[in-house]
């Protein structure tokens, strides 16, 4: 199986970021993380932090965040350029049973957490859908 591009604790860190903690979203950018801070923002509708993903050539994660939108093209790309733990996360926000079985067969049992956390957060959300095209 893949790496899971960050250790663990740096996921729970993502989690609680997507939580609006603030002191967890100020930790990760003064420790090393500030693509995973961005990620968490860009997820919660920023379209400065997604510019910031791109610009700083987290593609991957700009990818991610834009597949979580159901961009086709994102998504397409997170296949092509193999990164296959991204496509399952952000199929399983959208609550594909697939992708959650997915995660599960291969012990990836907090990204379902996370990708049910992003669901529940962009069920109960409005947001401008006018992000820049992938």
């Amino acid at each position: 199986m893949e790496n899971a591009y960050y250790p663990a604790k740096i996921w729970l860190a993502f989690g609680e970021a997507l939580n609006g903690n603030k002191e967890i979203t100020q930790w990760l950018l003064h420790n090393g993380f500030p693509e995973v801070a961005a990620l968490a923002h860009a997820i919660s509708g920023s379209e400065k932090a997604t510019q910031w993903l791109f610009t700083h050539k987290f593609f991957h994660l700009s990818a991610l965040d834009a597949a979580i939108d159901e961009n086709k093209q994102a998504h397409q790309w997170l296949i092509a350029n193999h990164h296959p733990l991204l496509v399952a996360l952000a199929d399983a926000c959208q609550g594909n049973q697939a992708a959650v079985q997915w995660l599960h067969a291969n012990k990836l049992e907090a990204f379902v957490l996370i990708a049910r956390k992003i669901k529940h957060m962009r069920d109960n959300t409005t947001f401008d859908y006018h992000k820049k095209q992938f």
